[in-house]
This record gives structure tokens, C-alpha cells and sequence, in this order.
């Protein structure tokens, strides 16, 4: 799809768009705990990931931050992987893997390119703290940082993208959500904000035969299609 316009703020999700969840945790939990498969906790953690925020959408629990989401769905996977006999410090230090993700290898690079010309901003699940901590230790140049804390409400629910464009007192169609994910793509896409697709192939790793677990390409037209943030800057011209 051809841009009618110049976007003027480029909002990103960040797991598995600008960071690397899956290789991040399972380096981790293997090193604090040897023996320990950490591709498939990374995974079982991830997939407990939507049913959480849907317990929130649907009344079940009050707003709930994603640190606290996650600790929830981490003590439902420890004895999973034999791992029940942590202690609470250890509950803590292990649920905050999640601030320490590293970013992948062109997402600093490339979003540099892209801030010379456009207003950058996270649109994340992650909590504000989360976001901070991440930004801090991957030097990440945001100019916001913005979260679904700060509108009550998870992607894909549309407060959180239109609270984007309400933030910066611009149209819709002045974002464009940068995401590795068609669902978060889509979403963006029908309340009126551009949209770029990016290629994380490895965002869930690779099987057991080696192949990756993701499927690589999209299926719906977006603004952008672009390999990594480099290739996006290159797109637009950065």
C-alpha cells in the first residue's frame, strides 16, 4: 500500500519487535538454571501471555500491570519445569527478565535513523517502568514512552492506538504502528493509523527440525513491508 501521507510519529511495539523476548529468556533461565530447556519456558511464559490480558478485558481481574501478569503466569508454569522450589527473591528476579530483554542487532541503528525525521514512541503491553528499565539498558532513543498503563486499556483494544494520536494531538493517520505482529498490525490499521510490518523471523526461535516457528510472511497489505528498521529508514527515506 502506497502512504497517503507522511506520518509525523512512528509508535512501536516492543516484544518481538524491537526486542528479542524468545533468545533473551532462554539465555537466562538456562544460565540461572542449568538443565533447564529456556526456549520452551520462554515459549509456555509467552503463551500464557494473551489469556492474562483477556482476564483483564473481561472484568475477571481490575487493571492489571504486565509485571504483575506475568508473575501471575510465572507461577502457573514453575512446576512445569521443575522450578516450585523458588524462593521470593528469586520469583522476583526471574519475573523481571522481562525489563532486561535485549533489543535486536539493527533496532538501535535503525531507530536512530528513523528519530532524524520522525517522532518515535513505544505502544506497548509493557508496563511503564518495564519500558523504561528496556529503554535504559538497550539505549533505545525514545522520545515517549508510551504504554498500555496509561490508557487502561491492552492492544489491540482500540484506546490504546487512538490514545496515540490524542497524545500528540495529531490524526490517525499521522501514526504509524511499527510491529512485527499482522493482529497488532490489523487493529492499528482499523482505527486509522498507518502501518509497517517487520520481519523477526526468529522471534520464536527455530523447532526441533530447525525451522523457524514463525510464519515469515504477511498475508495483509500494510504501508511498509520492511526486513528490519534499517530497511524500514530506507524506505522512508531516512
Amino acid at each position: 500500500m502506497k502512504p497517503t501521507s507522511r506520518p509525523k510519529v512512528l509508535a512501536f511495539d516492543v516484544f518481538g519487535t524491537v526486542v528479542d523476548f524468545y533468545g533473551s529468556i532462554k539465555r537466562e533461565a538456562e544460565q540461572l538454571f542449568p538443565g533447564i530447556d529456556g526456549g520452551d519456558f520462554a515459549l509456555a511464559w509467552r503463551a500464557g501471555y494473551q489469556p492474562a490480558m483477556q482476564r483483564v478485558r473481561s472484568g475477571e481481574l481490575g487493571w492489571t500491570r504486565i509485571d504483575d501478569l506475568h508473575r501471575i503466569i510465572l507461577e502457573s508454569i514453575l512446576p512445569r519445569f521443575n522450578l516450585q522450589h523458588l524462593d521470593e527473591a528469586q520469583k522476583r528476579h526471574l519475573n523481571l527478565v522481562w525489563h532486561r530483554l535485549h533489543s535486536w542487532p539493527d533496532s538501535v541503528e535503525g531507530m536512530h535513523k528513523l528519530r532524524r525525521h520522525f517522532t518515535l514512541c513505544t505502544l506497548s503491553n509493557g508496563n511503564l517502568s518495564l519500558l523504561a528499565e528496556m529503554a535504559k539498558i538497550n539505549g533505545l532513543p525514545w522520545d515517549l514512552i508510551l504504554s498500555a498503563e496509561n490508557f487502561h486499556h491492552y492492544k489491540p483494544d482500540p484506546e490504546t492506538y487512538l490514545g496515540v494520536a490524542q497524545v500528540f494531538d495529531v490524526d490517525p493517520a499521522q501514526v504509524m504502528l511499527v510491529a512485527a505482529h499482522e493482529d497488532d498490525l490489523k487493529a492499528a490499521s482499523r482505527c486509522g493509523l498507518q502501518t509497517a510490518y517487520i520481519h523477526r523471523p526468529m522471534e520464536f526461535g527455530l523447532d526441533d527440525q530447525g525451522r523457524v516457528r514463525k510464519k515469515v510472511e504477511p498475508e495483509l497489505p500494510f504501508t511498509y513491508v520492511a526486513r528490519d528498521f534499517n530497511d524500514l529508514a530506507a524506505q522512508m527515506g531516512c
